[in-house]
């Protein structure tokens, strides 16, 4: 033996069935298998991947090591590889808040990413009792499912607006126990881990080369426990995935169908892959021959369940077909299996294939082997372990030893998973908000952002998706927190304007009336948090006056007055108030460019309108119309006072005591008659003609009925 093939490379495929074992050696060109070796556990002390019972496991081990050395030697190192099926998948979700920030770039978005990684990271720890333990998983990779903005999907988030931006991932994790029971195993076997993979790597190695790796293929290891699933796309391996279904669901059918034990059954399944015809002994000693397909027929759905779990479980990897779809493993022979799952993947029967080892490419064999999918996958832990061996890195994070497996091109993302520092407590928090009620309005006027960390790599500022390799210094520098809201009252009325009118001979323009907790302030008055404003233009001469005239009401004498049997304390003052050369009320409304004046009266009187208006009682409906061309204001009362059986008017003048009673009107419409009670008529000279009138440009009567804006002529034909 030369030395090109002197060191034999020996492989463990530890499966939830049995163990296969293989020798191999690295010729100049190829790969070379001289023996293999396959037995069963006697025992289950394997379940989806994870061993259970490293003892049994451990004497299987030694078992088929100890078969191997005596026709090859001493064996004292192994390849292995982590079972796909012990991966573990989560989704997750993050979302920030963006209203008021720049654009979102591409290093938001990852810190958002490796955010929702996190909680899966974290989610899974939770679900296993480790919630102290938050690093515990491996993440070896996650895929994106879909970006929103708004809570509406949106391909890219990149230079995107809004006011809310969320990503959702699926996320895969390799449990650290896997590893250590797997080195526990085969220390007890007197075997040291040469070199480490994973399972769905492995075979992808040897069936798909890199250079056809940019094609979307899904390939999918059918064991006896799982099924594990791996996909490819753009170069590289995207996604990797795992049910807990496989070949051990099909035994099962056989068994309960048939009456047969699970070992019968299980021989029973793999003669159905040779034999067209089988013998079945029950368990009560019957023995009867059936045909293939009466078999196939009766395990037909459980066929199905296997066939749509795989398909189901590609799709949400992959989010759509694949390309391809790649069988292997034992399981895999389950008849109908490829057919079932190109139907369900909406694929050609041509695209979903069992590979053997006649696939294997630059592989030999030292005599004739059955090309069975079983095999696919230890051959390609041997060479993938020794071409790509997966291993560990060591890297200081914020003085902090971590410990990653490196089985991708890691980042400074992957680290800070690594780590344990928890992405939300690294970036600066937003400042607190203020949150107040304008005019009964509940207006928010939010905190600013909080900046991102600093991150470092050895000194050197670096991104979040930059690589790292073994002894890289990691330093996280905490975004700086955001500053709290702060204002002044005047930041809530920006779009209130002013009042122009001419008071008592001067022009004044009237501000608004502001409050801060009913309390007099101004526009530059500070806002706290939950604070009740009130701004309001002025918009009666009552409101007016108070404004301008703040000693208007320091002079009063009360009156008392009884309505409708209530007690009604009046103030009166004595000033009396103009508005355009017109008396008015303090409950009349001012427009802009009117004339105000007040005076003081030579005694001290209330009116009727006074009372009520200072109790806040609506006694007249008022509308404007416009007649033959001039605005025209009617006013109607609401309500009929009486003193006794004395009708008054709404500036009669009441004293001290008076008793009133009031009685609501029933007609409160405005008809075209009235605007007679404020306009002149000129009737014309000629006798022969008639007064025509109109509303808005129809002819109608005096009675009819008019509203407000309404356009009235009176013509003479």
């Amino acid at each position: 033996m030369n030395a090109e093939n002197s060191k034999p490379l020996f492989a463990l495929d530890i499966g939830t069935r049995s163990v296969v074992g293989l020798i191999l050696y690295k010729k100049e060109t190829h790969y070379h298998v001289v023996d293999i070796v396959r037995m069963e556990h006697k025992e289950r002390s394997m379940l989806d991947g994870q061993i259970h019972n490293v003892l049994q496991v451990s004497n299987v081990i030694t078992q088929i090591k100890t078969q191997l050395e005596t026709k090859h030697g001493p064996l004292k190192s192994v390849c292995v590889a982590a079972a796909g099926r012990s991966l573990k998948t989560k989704r997750a979700a993050a979302e920030i808040d963006i209203k008021g920030k720049p654009t979102l770039d591409q290093q938001m978005i990852l810190h958002m990413e490796l955010t929702a990684v996190q909680k899966a990271q974290f989610s899974l720890a939770k679900e296993n009792g480790e919630a102290q333990k938050k690093a515990n998983d491996f993440c070896v990779g996650y895929s994106v499912i879909d970006y929103r903005l708004d809570n509406e999907v949106i391909g890219s988030l990149v230079d995107q607006k809004g006011e809310k931006a969320s990503v959702e991932v699926i996320a895969t994790f390799l449990p650290k126990i896997v590893v250590e029971s797997l080195i526990s195993a085969l220390q007890r076997s007197g075997l040291e881990l040469e070199a480490l993979t994973l399972e769905p790597i492995a075979a992808i190695n040897v069936l798909i080369p890199p250079s056809m790796r940019r094609l979307n293929v899904a390939l999918v290891d059918v064991g006896a426990g799982t099924s594990d699933i791996a996909i490819t796309n753009l170069g590289t391996v995207v996604a990797y995935g795992m049910v807990p279904v496989a070949g051990d669901e099909i035994t099962e059918a056989i068994s309960d169908h048939y009456l047969l034990d699970f070992p019968e059954a299980e021989q029973l399944k793999r003669e159905l892959a040779t034999q067209d015809k089988v013998c079945i002994t029950d368990i009560l000693g019957f023995e009867t021959e059936y045909n293939k397909s009466e078999v196939v027929a009766s395990i037909h759905d459980a066929i199905l369940n296997l066939a749509k779990s795989i398909s189901d479980e590609i799709i949400a990897l992959n989010q759509q077909p694949p390309k391809a779809v790649m069988l292997v493993g034992g399981g895999s022979m389950t008849p109908m299996l490829p057919e079932k799952v190109a139907e369900y993947l909406q694929l050609p029967t041509n695209r979903v294939a069992i590979r053997g080892i006649d696939a294997l490419k630059g592989v030999t064999f030292e005599k004739d082997v059955e090309s069975t999918p079983e095999l696919v996958t230890p051959i390609g832990i041997a060479i993938a372990a020794r071409e790509s061996p997966v291993e560990y890195i060591s890297i200081t994070v914020n003085e902090r030893l971590v410990r990653l497996f490196d089985i991708k091109q890691l980042t400074v993302g992957d680290g800070l998973l690594s780590s344990g520092l928890e992405f939300s407590k690294i970036y600066g928090k937003p400042g607190m908000g203020l949150m107040v009620k304008v005019n009964n309005q509940v207006v928010s006027l939010p905190g600013e952002h909080g900046t991102p960390p600093m991150v470092k790599k050895n000194g050197q500022v670096a991104a979040l998706d930059e690589p790292i390799q073994h002894g890289d210094v990691i330093e996280i520098i905490k975004g700086e927190d955001g500053k709290d809201a702060s204002a002044v009252i005047g930041d809530f009325c920006k779009d209130v304007t002013s009042i122009p009118i001419t008071f008592n001979s001067k022009k004044v323009d009237i501000t608004p009336v502001i409050t801060r907790n009913q309390q007099p302030a101004t526009l530059k008055t500070p806002v706290m948090d939950r604070d009740q404003l009130t701004i309001a233009l002025p918009a009666t001469v009552g409101e007016i006056i108070n404004q301008l005239v703040p000693e208007f009401t320091g002079k009063k004498k009360q009156f008392t007055i009884f309505i409708d049997g209530d007690e009604y304390p009046v103030n009166t003052s004595q000033e009396q108030l103009l508005l355009n050369d017109q008396p008015v009320t303090l409950i009349h409304p001012v427009k802009p460019g009117d004339r105000l004046h007040y005076t003081l009266p030579e005694t001290e009187t209330v009116t009727v309108g006074e009372i009520f208006q200072s109790n806040h009682w609506e006694t007249v409906k008022t509308i404007q119309v416009t007649f033959n061309g001039e605005k025209v204001m009617l006013e109607k009362p609401l309500i009929d006072v009486y003193r006794g059986e004395e009708k008054l008017a709404f500036d009669a003048v009441l004293s001290h005591g008076n008793q009133l009673r009031t009685v609501e009107k029933k007609d409160k419409t405005f008809i075209f008659q009235d605007v007679f009670t404020k306009v002149s008529i000129k009737k014309p000279t000629e006798k022969a003609r008639k007064p025509v009138i109109l509303r808005n440009d129809k002819e109608t009567s005096f009675a009819e009925q008019i509203h407000h804006g309404d356009v009235l002529e009176l013509k003479w034909i």
